[in-house]
């Protein structure tokens, strides 16, 4: 499971670079490749200093999530099938080889400099279903993903999206701000989401390995892979994380491992009905210390 924007994401592993050669390696070749974009990334990254701006969340976000990946890889485990949450969905790609490393880092930059001139706006999570949201959508605020049945996150531009937090805090639902300044998948996006098309020049292939997708909330299919128009649109659509993750736990008893920063979609995954029954376990594989050994252990 790799993580996207939305996520916490303390620290961001950075005490893993220069400790594990695997990590190391993989991220210093993704942010070779990203250009200045990735080196002002890292060097954010490595002082410690805010990332939840777009210019420097997005490129971290791949990064991290890539060479994490890659470093579960080095162990020898071979995963069944892959899945990510918005971001998180081009790592899963890449690892079951739909797009080569340096069309997926262009991929992320262009969404970057698509993303940057968006007017500022935010996210929110609710602990709410998304049948019980839709009432409160107004303006350009959307359903932004649907994590599990009760956990639903909103998106859309500062004012808008201010008035439905006012409203929904009064209704006294729990809402939490998600470290986000841009407001990704609503349609404020759509701009990004047609420069996006309009530049495209990856070369997509069929996946190698099963992918589940959350703009579908299926199994990724070779239609889906090979379309430009199905990768440029996530920058506006909802993702269907939950229903993804419970069509993927239906089809295998597996060990879910959270390959990225923090423990978000551990969360996500523990509420599942695989998960509470024991048919299924997960394993974020970073800890409070940001060390992979425990995880390694159960994994190796």
């Amino acid at each position: 499971m790799f993580p996207g924007q939305g996520s916490q994401y303390p620290r961001m592993a950075a005490s893993l670079y220069g400790t594990d050669a695997v990590f190391t390696s993989v991220i210093d070749e993704v942010f070779e490749l990203f250009g200045e974009v990735g080196a002002v990334a890292c060097e954010v990254w490595l002082a410690g200093a805010d990332i939840d701006h777009v210019s420097r969340a997005q490129p971290l976000l791949f990064a991290v999530d890539y060479a994490l990946g890659r470093t579960v890889l080095s162990w020898g485990v071979k995963p069944v099938a892959l899945i990510g949450h918005s971001a998180g969905e081009v790592v899963a790609a890449t690892l079951a080889g739909v797009f080569a490393l340096d069309e997926a880092v262009s991929l992320v930059r262009d969404r970057v400099l698509s993303a940057v001139p968006i007017p500022s706006g935010g996210m929110l999570a609710v602990a709410a279903s998304e049948a019980d949201l839709v009432p409160y959508l107004e303006g350009d605020v959307a359903i932004a993903a649907v994590n599990s049945a009760r956990q639903t996150m909103l998106a859309g531009s500062d004012e808008p999206l201010a008035r439905v937090r006012a409203r929904l805090e009064a209704d006294e639902y729990i809402v939490v701000t998600v470290p986000a300044s841009t407001p990704f998948h609503s349609p404020a996006m759509q701009p990004a989401v047609d420069e996006a098309l309009a530049s495209w020049s990856a070369s997509p292939r069929a996946p190698q390995m099963p992918v589940y997708s959350g703009y579908t909330g299926k199994l990724m299919t070779s239609e889906d892979a090979l379309s430009p128009r199905f990768w440029t649109r996530q920058l506006t659509d909802a993702v269907y994380f939950g229903p993804a993750l419970n069509e993927l736990v239906a089809m295998y008893d597996v060990l879910l491992v959270e390959a990225g920063p923090g423990q978000t979609l551990t969360s996500f995954a523990r509420r599942t009905k695989a998960v509470r029954s024991g048919a299924s376990q997960v394993l974020p594989l970073l800890d409070a210390s940001d060390s992979v050994e425990s995880a390694k252990a159960r994994l190796v």
